[in-house]
């Protein structure tokens, strides 16, 4: 009888227990609620809303540019003076223009060939170019092989030096830096730089060159990319939606109206005396194309983008490898806003529209507001008025305005219009990195300046799927799961059901694809899966 009481008896006080601490969390949330929560919701909903009020302007002024642009056809050869370079018969060669072609790698033992068998076949006076491969790898293996490809291009008769260094002292930017410092750069007038894995057509010195040679006042001549791997993945597919827009919107219309963009580190041809008025190359921050670019605008330099012209190149194929490059991409430029915000306000050799456009719009908006507003406000702010009924977000800020954004983003990638939802979910997941990386650049902490080589695939993933295919590959969980991405999930699951339960604004059809998306990434099934050797 008394066992019997004692299990009957337990259960009974537990379930009492239960419903007291839930009762006392319930009472400490009403008693909260309407002094504390309320007040402070409605202030983050209503920056939130003047966020998305910004970024809306700013889409659609572009978008009315480029209808400006694509209407009255101000393409680059319309804008400066563009002529084809010519023979001269008394000079020879020295018609044309000395051109050093950068080529900075570090240990990239799948891309190598490509990217030193595509700057050797470019067309140009074989007198008249130096390619300079800047090796910083730390595999002596992947060393060799790229000095044994070097020495079988110099025995064909191209002009290529092999350089390395002893240390990697700030990463790219201190290789570029130390690569100027050869004596046979002196007798260069212009510097193309292309990454480890970018394979430029033979004619990209000739449709470039001339917009330098024939305009003294233009420091640098952007081209597009072209992404080789963009049907590899569903991942990939998403990459290119967002960089197509940013190609194809956001460079033109720098172009276009205030001849200033941001150099995308690769893919372009500087003009060497401005690279070195501007300073040259500094290493403070992880976006050293940025800041040579900002540099250079500050000094009167004018940019061409040439969005006709395109280069070929790989997507980062794995999320590993994605996510170390939205950080570097989010948490550089927010950081370089901070150095040089003071900077670029005092200068006194640009206009005051062309200031503010590059401090409100090129920085702040683009920079800073898109990333915190898509992640605080879809994936914080909106999912919690569902558990505050008080506070209301109007439609238009909460379904109109974010649809005309994705919209007229749709308009640089149409073949992939059908994937704008799973463009939305993915973006919104790579928003909480982005606004994570953002504020780190802009209080200066943590990883700040970190520098983590995007990893390219090349041949090898088809390689070592054909090796694997014959057994299942091993998965290590540790590696594959993601704390920060299952942890919003769950929260966007939760105000989910909370709505489908309590609300009435039918937001849990949007929370609950939306946990999904997290939940997805935050177990790793995302991009392309590469067995271990």
């Amino acid at each position: 009888m008394d066992q019997l009481s004692s299990t009957t008896i337990f259960p009974v006080r537990f379930q009492g227990v239960r419903d007291d601490i839930t009762g006392q969390i319930g009472l400490f949330w009403e008693q909260t609620k309407a002094p504390l929560v309320v007040p402070l919701l409605k202030v983050m909903v209503y920056l939130c809303l003047l966020m998305s009020i910004m970024l809306f302007v700013e889409r659609v002024y572009m978008g009315i540019v480029i209808v400006f642009v694509k209407l009255f056809g101000r393409k680059p050869e319309n804008r400066y003076k563009w002529e084809t370079l010519k023979d001269d018969i008394e000079v020879g060669n020295l018609a044309y223009p000395m051109v050093l072609v950068q080529i900075p790698m570090y240990n990239e033992k799948e891309v190598y060939q490509l990217s030193i068998g595509a700057a050797c076949g470019l067309s140009w006076p074989s007198d008249r170019i130096v390619i300079q491969v800047l090796d910083d790898s730390t595999d002596h293996a992947i060393k060799d092989l790229v000095g044994l490809e070097c020495k079988r291009w110099a025995s064909k008769g191209i002009n290529i030096r092999y350089e390395i260094r002893d240390s990697r002292n700030g990463y790219k930017a201190g290789a570029l830096k130390e690569g100027m410092k050869h004596s046979y750069v002196k007798q260069c007038d212009y510097v193309a730089i292309f990454d480890a894995d970018f394979q430029p057509d033979p004619d990209f010195l000739w449709r470039t060159i001339p917009f330098l040679v024939h305009n003294p006042e233009i420091g640098l001549v952007q081209a597009r990319w072209k992404f080789v791997n963009a049907n590899e993945c569903l991942m990939t597919r998403m990459q290119e939606m967002s960089l197509d827009y940013h190609f194809i919107v956001e460079q033109e219309v720098g172009s276009s109206t205030y001849a200033f963009f941001g150099f995308n580190g690769t893919a372009g041809v500087w003009r060497i005396a401005a690279l070195n008025e501007a300073g040259g190359w500094k290493d403070r921050t992880t976006v050293e194309d940025m800041d040579l670019a900002v540099r250079a605008s500050l000094r009167g330099w004018k940019f061409v983008y040439v969005g006709d012209l395109k280069v070929k190149n790989e997507l980062p194929s794995t999320f590993k490898a994605y996510r170390y490059q939205q950080h570097r991409w989010s948490c550089g430029p927010a950081n370089l806003f901070r150095k040089m915000a003071t900077e670029i306000f005092r200068n006194k050799k640009v206009s005051l529209w062309k200031k503010l456009y590059v401090i409100y719009s090129f920085f702040f908006v683009r920079k800073i507001v898109a990333h915190v507003v898509t992640f605080v406000f879809y994936c914080v702010i909106l999912p919690a008025t569902v558990l505050v009924p008080e506070i209301e977000v109007p439609k238009w800020g909460a379904v109109y305005i974010p649809s005309i954004i994705t919209l007229l983003n749709a308009v640089g990638t149409p073949r992939s219009a059908h994937l704008l939802v799973f463009w939305i979910l993915f973006e919104n997941v790579m928003s909480l990195h982005r606004t994570k990386a953002a504020f780190i650049g802009l209080l200066e902490v943590g990883r700040v300046n970190e520098w983590v080589v995007t990893e390219k695939l090349g041949d090898a993933l088809k390689m070592k799927s054909s090796a694997k295919s014959s057994r299942k590959p091993r998965i290590r969980i540790g590696e594959r799961v993601h704390l920060l991405e299952l942890a919003a999930g769950a929260y966007l699951f939760f105000c989910g059901c909370y709505d489908l339960t309590f609300g009435k604004n039918h937001y849990f059809i949007y929370l609950f694809l939306q946990s999904i998306a997290f939940f997805v990434a935050g177990i790793g099934y995302v991009g392309t899966f590469v067995p271990k050797s």
